[in-house]
């Protein structure tokens, strides 16, 4: 698997997305990473649900660990990715949602809107979202890791139709600990 660690990325567009996607690669090539740009000409886009199967099919196939995905609102593109098994996507439109989004939740796609999302805004979300990992930051709150690995773990084995024979609700449902929120953590 191509990791962030090693600074591989998979990338796709939409129409409305592809210029945003452009500056956001160009930023992460100039700074080093391999990029792979799953829909490199503009003419040629698929439309916003078809870029984010492509692009979850690569993290699905267990291509890469992480991809970065550009549409108009971003929410297209998030939920047809999302749609691939183990893909956990995130519309973001600060950067510290979109750190808070690895960090915080594990998520390995970042979807961005480029109807509201600004080019170099764009790129500082991708260099946070590339450069955190799950847990970071959030080493001394007390059950972090296990209060989101339980919700990172039943959110990508879910089975909607076992969970509706349950009566709606999951067969193995685990209750971690998770400390009261600390006062100092600045997200």
């Amino acid at each position: 698997m191509k990791t962030a660690k090693d600074k591989h990325v998979v990338m796709a567009a939409d129409f409305a997305g592809y210029q945003l996607k452009e500056a956001v690669k160009q930023h992460l090539v100039d700074k080093g990473w391999t990029v792979e740009d799953l829909t490199p000409v503009q003419e040629e886009t698929p439309m916003y649900h078809r870029a984010g199967f492509l692009l979850g099919s690569r993290i699905t196939e267990r291509e890469y660990e992480k991809g970065l995905a550009f549409c108009g609102t971003g929410m297209g593109i998030h939920i047809a990715a999302g749609k691939c098994p183990h893909v956990h996507a995130a519309v973001c439109e600060s950067v510290s949602s979109a750190k808070r989004a690895a960090t915080g939740n594990k998520c390995n796609v970042l979807a961005m809107g480029a109807l509201f999302t600004a080019p170099h805004l764009g790129m500082a979300m991708a260099d946070a979202f590339l450069e955190s990992s799950f847990g970071q930051g959030y080493e001394d709150w007390e059950g972090f890791d296990e209060f989101h690995e339980v919700g990172y773990e039943e959110t990508d084995g879910f089975d909607y139709e076992a969970y509706k024979a349950n009566g709606f609700k999951l067969a193995d449902e685990t209750e971690p600990y998770l400390a009261p929120w600390p006062k100092d953590l600045p997200f």
